[in-house]
């Protein structure tokens, strides 16, 4: 067993407002250089949507992550010979161009400044970031956002494929349409499909941590890991001629600072935390079929109060802070024990470490004789006819496995009863426990999941082990117990908050 040490997170889908607070907050401080103009580290899509950039989930198209070969062992979608690989230097049809991205732009203000006196309004043409050139615009990095693309962009969502006729016309009616946000940044994947690409090993994974990073000093401007990343989250600086991409504000983080777009999220959806998992099941891990994927990623997160794990841990170089944050991470909360968060298009084999937990929506907002019925007697049925199909989200978080979607929403719908049942008084004790009993929650799991989605406190979402890296090696003893031993009296070291 080979444990090792991962930052994680988890994004809460059903607090998220699409307010792009987060993508705002990471472009001030990471890609307001020349050549950055058109990155997004952070970014928060609508879907049903294309996305940035556009159609980036058709594999079909982009050729990115993993996949099983004829002999049912892991493999590069991409082709990965040599041959090919020295050809794709020249021309990769599976490259993302500008167009797919867009022409980042500005305007020429100085013509509103010096505009000479006139009885015409004068006007700021949008000028080419690249070129300088006057252009057209033609698209942005949330260019289908809300309803801005329901009949032209989002009906071209990959998700969609599969679903009935009726679920389309469901989601794409415009007076009614039914939307989730979906943020996206780099998943620093246990399995990165992005390193295992790049030619000249400038790609790599921390040890301690597991973020991903970019040694720019070997970086050759190959690009390889941009067509392998099936996320797109690597991005080709034109200025530099080399590969950037989201670093998890690393800097911050082994000072015990969550990231920026985290701090600065106003729907507070973002938890932080680390999760102990075992290396050496990583390949067959990803072996497993499409439906199976999600669960084999849970077997291979470790349970950080097992006293045994805890000594294999310390064995491999892993500090008591690191242990002391495992145990109390709320990403392990929401992927381990309550199976609430999943990981986005698990399909693609790169074992993302960034979960999500699914939007629940308005269930049951269904159309019954031209209105909406809001009745809440169905219960867990509505699920079969919700406005937002519970298939579609399969196809993100669960590789098309609805039980699991299921289960999630069952469980949430199940904490929302119960308090409504504490603190309004107006459903039937008994039926709401006969809802929890099928949704698999006790009335103390509920009261957890209930507290640290609504009330946590900065603390409660961050678990981080503020260790300098440069210190790692020769840190002081700190005044903790030596990691949870389930004793349930770990001490809190200094946090850095």
């Amino acid at each position: 067993m080979d444990v090792r040490a991962h930052i994680s997170m988890v994004f809460h889908l059903d607090k998220c407002i699409g307010c792009h607070t987060c993508s705002v907050s990471c472009k001030n401080v990471w890609t307001d250089r020349e050549g950055t103009e058109y990155m997004w580290w952070n970014n928060v899509e609508t879907k049903p949507g294309t996305g940035y950039p556009i159609k980036w989930e058709d594999q079909e198209n982009y050729n990115g992550g993993w996949e099983l070969d004829k002999k049912g062992e892991l493999k590069l979608k991409k082709a990965d010979n040599k041959l090919e690989s020295l050809l794709q230097l020249f021309y990769d049809p599976n490259m993302p161009g500008l167009d797919d991205y867009y022409e980042p732009w500005t305007y020429k203000y100085e013509d509103l400044f010096n505009a000479p006196l006139s009885d015409d309004q004068p006007t700021a043409i949008p000028i080419s970031k690249i070129t300088g050139e006057p252009i057209e615009i033609n698209a942005g990095p949330n260019w289908d956002d809300d309803l801005g693309g329901s009949n032209l962009y989002a009906k071209n969502d990959p998700n969609l494929e599969g679903l009935s006729q009726e679920e389309k016309d469901l989601m794409m009616e415009v007076e009614n349409i039914s939307m989730m946000y979906l943020p996206r940044i780099c998943n620093h994947c246990v399995n990165p499909s992005c390193v295992a690409a790049c030619p000249s090993g400038a790609l790599y994974k921390r040890g301690e941590d597991g973020i991903v990073l970019v040694n720019e000093n070997k970086c050759r401007g190959w690009r390889a890991c941009v067509v392998a990343c099936p996320y797109k989250k690597m991005y080709y600086n034109w200025k530099t001629g080399k590969a950037e991409k989201c670093i998890l504000c690393y800097p911050r983080l082994e000072t015990g600072q969550p990231p920026s777009c985290f701090q600065s999220c106003v729907g507070r959806i973002r938890y932080l935390g680390v999760l102990l998992y075992d290396a050496d099941q990583i390949p067959d891990a990803m072996k497993v079929p499409n439906h199976s994927l999600v669960e084999s990623q849970r077997k291979i997160i470790l349970d950080p109060y097992d006293p045994k794990i805890i000594e294999a841990a310390k064995a491999n170089g892993i500090s008591d802070e690191f242990i002391y944050a495992a145990c109390n991470s709320p990403v392990y909360k929401y992927v381990v024990k309550w199976k609430l968060a999943l990981p986005l298009h698990p399909e693609w084999r790169t074992s993302p470490m960034l979960f999500y937990v699914p939007p629940l929506l308005p269930v049951l907002g269904k159309v019954v004789n031209g209105l909406y019925d809001h009745s809440a007697r169905e219960f867990f049925t509505s699920l079969d006819n919700a406005r937002f199909s519970v298939r579609y989200l399969a196809k993100l978080f669960s590789a098309g496995n609805e039980e699991i979607v299921t289960y999630a929403l069952k469980k949430m719908m199940a904490v929302r009863y119960f308090k409504r049942m504490q603190q309004l008084g107006d459903l039937d004790s008994g039926k709401v426990h006969e809802i929890m009993r099928e949704a698999d929650i006790s009335e103390e799991e509920a009261e957890e999941i209930y507290k640290i989605t609504t009330l946590a406190t900065v603390g409660e979402r961050f678990v981080l082990p503020p260790i300098q890296r440069e210190e790692a090696m020769a840190t002081k003893e700190p005044e903790v117990c030596k990691g949870c031993t389930g004793c349930g009296e770990i001490k809190e070291p200094t946090r850095g908050f």
